[in-house]
């Protein structure tokens, strides 16, 4: 398997369970705000990264913005776990995935000089008729 391959299992993977979010939007009456409000943002996020899949390298910024918020909430999660300000238990059942999606997407992350990026990047702007292109010189 390549690694382009893992790399969009992962992000159908983490799509899918930041996707699950939205679970926590229909239990208004049952959930802590926070709960509602973060799991509006991972179930934006999850539709987002479940997109990228088609073409990981043209979503690059997504991936690292992923990677590197998983990691930052995990670590400020394992804080507040050590200081006895959310259970312990969240070390294993929240940080310990966080910082795993976290390092997974940083790894897997598509090179940003390789040729497959720029030619996603290429692939992605607008096309432009010969009329809009002569009016644009």
């Amino acid at each position: 398997m390549t690694r382009k391959r893992i790399l969009q299992v992962v992000l159908g993977i983490v799509g899918s369970l930041f996707l699950i979010g939205i679970y926590a939007l229909t239990q208004w009456n049952k959930q802590h705000v926070f709960d509602q409000m973060l799991g509006s943002v991972y179930a934006t996020l999850g539709v987002f990264l479940l997109l990228a899949i088609r073409n990981p390298s043209a979503h690059c910024s997504l991936i690292a913005f992923t990677a590197w918020s998983s990691l930052v909430h995990g670590g400020v999660m394992a804080v507040q776990a050590i200081e006895n300000l959310i259970p312990r238990a969240d070390l294993l059942r929240a940080v310990l995935p966080l910082v795993l999606v976290g390092v997974l997407l940083i790894v897997l992350a598509p090179e940003k000089d390789s040729p497959e990026a720029k030619a996603a990047v290429r692939d992605d702007r607008p096309v432009r008729s010969a009329p809009q292109q002569a009016a644009r010189l």
